[in-house]
C-alpha cells in the first residue's frame, strides 16, 4: 500500500512486514546495509523489514541475517518484488505498523524521516561491555555475557537535495545525535550497565539524497539548516515510534522507579529495599500505596536529581570529596518529598549524613531506600 509521496521523487509503501521506499529519480545513498552497503549512487529502493517478533522468537530465515546476509536480502526482495542488487536493506524486530514518518521543510529543502524502534531489551550505552568478537567473518561469544537481544532503532532518511559524499557522512553523525537526544529525553536506561542508553547494539541507518538538483549541499552539521531539519525530523520520528512500540512517552517516564531501573530495580525489589527500613505496619501501608508514591511528581524530581548527581560524581564533574554532603542533602529532598515536610530538611539531612557511603550500586540504592523510608515514616507523624 502506498503510504505517501514526498517531494515528487520518493514513494513510501508498507506491505505485511516491510516498509520500502521507491526512488522515482536517482538518489545517492549511504547505508549500514551488510551487503553492498556504504555509499552508492545506483540504488532504486531502500527498505526496513521486520525479521521476527520482538521477544522469544527465532527461525531459520532470521538466522540467515548473520550467516548469509546476501541470501537473506535476496529472499526478502524476491518476496516483495524488489531488485536485490538495487536495494539497501535494514532489519529489525519492530512492528512496521508502529513506524513513524516525519517531514520537515524550509524554503526549497525537505527532509523525511521514516523510523522504527524498540529499546526494551537491547538499549545500551556506548562503551558498554561487548558480547561478541568478530574474526575471519565469525562472531565469537565473549564469556558468559548474554548475546544481544532483540531491540533496534532503524532510521531511513530522505533529502530532496543532492549532498556531497562528505555531507552524506556528516548527515549520519547528525541523525545519530538526534537518536541519542531522543533516548536522553526519555531517560532510556542501558540494559548492559547502569548508564543511560545512547542507542541499541543493532541500530541501522540509511540516508538518501536526490541527485541532479543543482550545486550539492556540503554541510549537514548542527549549524546548517539541513542539519537542523535532520535533527528535528529524526528526533520526532524516533520518539513517536518508541511511544507506539514500547509506550515510551514523557508521561510514562514520570515515575521514580523509571530513573532507578538502570540499577536493576523492579517494583518488587524497590519495595523490598524500602520496606526493610519500616515497621511491619508501615511496610504494608507503603506497599499498598507504592503506585501513588512512585508517580508523585516531587518524588520523581527528587529521585531524578539524586541519580543525575550520582552521574556527575561518577563522570568526575563533581569531586568525590563532596559526595557525603551532596548525597545526604539530596537524600533529604527525597525524604521531604515523601513526607511533605520541607521544614524538616535539615533533620533529614542529619539522619542521612552517616549513610552516604559511596556511589557504588549497593550503597547508592541503600541510601535511596533509607531516604524513602525516612520520609514515609514521618508522613503521617505529628512532627
Amino acid at each position: 500500500m502506498l503510504l505517501e509521496r514526498f517531494y515528487d521523487a520518493i514513494e513510501v509503501y508498507r506491505e505485511e512486514k516491510i516498509i520500502y521506499v521507491r526512488f522515482l529519480s536517482p538518489h545517492r545513498v549511504i547505508s549500514t546495509c551488510r551487503v553492498d552497503g556504504g555509499l552508492r549512487d545506483d540504488l532504486e529502493y531502500m527498505y526496513n523489514h521486520q525479521a521476527c517478533e520482538p521477544a522469544g522468537h527465532s527461525h531459520e530465515s532470521h538466522k540467515r541475517m548473520t550467516s548469509d546476509p546476501a541470501g537473506y536480502r535476496r529472499a526478502i526482495c524476491e518476496r516483495y518484488g524488489l531488485p536485490p542488487e538495487k536495494s539497501a536493506s535494514l532489519g529489525t524486530a519492530a512492528n512496521m505498523n508502529n513506524a513513524a514518518i516525519v517531514s520537515e521543510k524550509f524554503r526549497d529543502l525537505e527532509v523525511v524521516a521514516v523510523c522504527t524502534g524498540g529499546v526494551e531489551t537491547n538499549a545500551g550505552r556506548i562503551g558498554d561491555p561487548a558480547t561478541v568478537y568478530e574474526s575471519n567473518g565469525v562472531f565469537e561469544k565473549l564469556g558468559s555475557a548474554p548475546m544481544a537481544a532483540h531491540g533496534t532503532i532503524n532510521t531511513m532518511l530522505f533529502i530532496n537535495r543532492e549532498l556531497t559524499p562528505a555531507a552524506m557522512v556528516r548527515s549520519v553523525i547528525t541523525a545519530t545525535e538526534a537518536k541519542t537526544a531522543a533516548l536522553q529525553e526519555l531517560a532510556v536506561p542501558s540494559r548492559y550497565s547502569d548508564g543511560l542508553a545512547t542507542g541499541t547494539g543493532t541500530d541501522q541507518i540509511g540516508i538518501a539524497s536526490r541527485l541532479d538538483t543543482g550545486t550539492p549541499l556540503s554541510g549537514a552539521g548542527k549549524h546548517s539548516k539541513l542539519g537542523e531539519l535532520i535533527g528535528r525530523s529524526v528526533l520526532q520520528a524516533i520518539k513517536k515510534t518508541l511511544s507506539l512500540q514500547n509506550k515510551l512517552t514523557p508521561e510514562a517516564r514520570c515515575f521514580a522507579r523509571v530513573h532507578l531501573e538502570r540499577f536493576g530495580l523492579s517494583m518488587d525489589t524497590m519495595c523490598t529495599g524500602i520496606t526493610g527500613y519500616l515497621s511491619e505496619k508501615e511496610a504494608e501501608l507503603f506497599r499498598r500505596n507504592f503506585n501513588s508514591i512512585n508517580n508523585d511528581p516531587p518524588t520523581v524530581a527528587a529521585v531524578a536529581a539524586m541519580v543525575h548527581l550520582r552521574d556527575k560524581i561518577q563522570w568526575e564533574i563533581l569531586p568525590k570529596s563532596c559526595m557525603p554532603e551532596i548525597l545526604s542533602t539530596y537524600g533529604a529532598q527525597i525524604a521531604a518529598a515523601l513526607s511533605g515536610k520541607y521544614h524538616r530538611l535539615e533533620y533529614y539531612r542529619s539522619c542521612l549524613s552517616g549513610e552516604s557511603r559511596g556511589i557504588g550500586r549497593e550503597s547508592f540504592l541503600d541510601l535511596i531506600y533509607r531516604s524513602f523510608a525516612l520520609g514515609f515514616r514521618e508522613k503521617w507523624g505529628q512532627s
